[in-house]
């Protein structure tokens, strides 16, 4: 969705095993100074889940490291304008995905091997993230990651809004993604009550670029995998396995994953999460309700990580 990212990003492919994923990086003017370009080091920003997400979610934020990093924001596979393959959508196919993608990224680095990626990520995605920086803590340098979770934590559900009997019927389950995502007045009504904290701050950009991905051609499967709960799983059996450095920011009213569930999973590693910053006066989306104040932190963090 080309037409919803800042000047001067264009859009490019990487191929995976499920397809290419598009993402969009800083490849024109006004970004092209004398440093733009692959010498840069790559920093990768990571959307969350959920009816209409993609790479939009960031768009807030990434333009303001263009100039001193080589910005990476991608669709995720199902999501967006990268493939929708029809399945099934499990964490595993996310896990691998991402691998795939990192990879790519870190070889065009023209390193030996895989030079560790500064990673950005929310929600869901910031969760699986950290599974995969587990797995491969060798693909990471440092997380930076907003509102945490899998959905499940502590054994508790926290995404499914509807019945799962009704949800998980088929038919009945695209007839409710067409209704709840695929119209402006629902999406805006979604967004207004359930991800910001003050619904005055949705924008109607911010509504048609939700709305554009929902209506992908096929885009209700990664969706209804989410909403289903297919993806959910409990970080806090594997977050104390991490040790990729990592800093949490926390919208303080999210609604989904409460501020006291995110102080509850950062204390179950503080070796390597040196830092749970609460964001005030936000909700699960602070980077696209107040992108000024992430701006602000992630700057700082970057700046503490890298002297």
């Amino acid at each position: 969705m080309l037409q919803f990212q800042p000047l001067g990003f264009e859009q490019k492919v990487i191929e995976t095993s499920l397809g290419s994923m598009v993402y969009y990086s800083a490849l024109d003017q006004p970004w092209s100074l004398p440093r733009q370009g692959a010498d840069l080091p790559p920093l990768i920003f990571l959307h969350g889940f959920g009816g209409g997400s993609s790479a939009y979610e960031w768009s807030k934020v990434y333009p303001a490291f263009a100039t001193t990093y080589r910005v990476l924001a991608p669709d995720l596979i199902g999501w967006g304008q990268s493939a929708h393959p029809v399945r099934d959508y499990q964490v595993a196919d996310y896990l691998k995905t991402l691998t795939e993608f990192l990879e790519k990224i870190s070889i065009s680095t023209g390193e030996q091997g895989f030079a560790p990626l500064q990673v950005v990520a929310s929600s869901l995605t910031a969760a699986i993230t950290i599974r995969l920086a587990i797995q491969r803590p060798d693909l990471f340098k440092t997380l930076f990651l907003v509102c945490p979770s899998g959905f499940a934590d502590f054994g508790q559900d926290a995404g499914r809004r509807l019945p799962l009997q009704v949800i998980g019927t088929p038919i009945l389950d695209k007839l409710i993604y067409t209704l709840g995502a695929t119209n402006e007045v629902s999406v805006r009504n979604f967004l207004e009550r359930f991800l910001f904290a003050k619904p005055e701050r949705v924008s109607q950009d911010i509504v048609e670029a939700f709305l554009a991905s929902a209506q992908q051609q096929n885009a209700e499967y990664a969706a209804l995998a989410f909403l289903r709960g297919d993806l959910y799983f409990d970080l806090s059996l594997y977050i104390q396995q991490l040790t990729v450095p990592t800093y949490v920011l926390w919208g303080e009213e999210a609604q989904f994953t409460k501020l006291r569930l995110g102080r509850r999973l950062a204390g179950l590693n503080k070796q390597a999460i040196s830092v749970f910053q609460p964001v005030p006066g936000t909700g699960v989306l602070p980077h696209l309700e107040q992108p000024e104040l992430v701006i602000g932190l992630l700057q700082h963090y970057l700046s503490a990580t890298n002297g």
